[in-house]
């Protein structure tokens, strides 16, 4: 789970991202799922696209990827989404650490 914090930092990183995983008309496929995990593994922070021919919205096929790929959702705005699945063997990025509660 990602703190506020976190959030506004793969917020802040996501901005100069490319859009890498497109969602059409043909909805939600296991080849998007499977492009998804493979992106995550390599880049932790990927951001997604729903055209408007798509039968789903932006926040469900953000939840809907994060689920199956284990990933968080970082944010959703208009058809654009953002993930983060952090990389255990190999890390890319570098979380503020979150607080610790008294």
């Amino acid at each position: 789970m990602l703190t506020s914090k976190q959030r506004a930092f793969l917020r802040s990183l996501a901005t100069t991202e490319d859009t890498i995983v497109m969602v059409g008309k043909g909805g939600m496929s296991d080849q998007i799922i499977n492009q998804a995990d493979d992106a995550l593994t390599a880049r932790e922070l990927i951001k997604g696209k729903v055209l408007e021919t798509a039968d789903i919205d932006s926040r469900e096929a953000a939840e809907l990827i994060a689920a199956k790929t284990g990933a968080d959702v970082v944010q959703v705005i208009g058809s654009k989404f953002v993930l983060f699945r952090r990389n255990t063997q190999a890390p890319k990025i570098e979380l503020p650490k979150a607080r610790k509660k008294r």
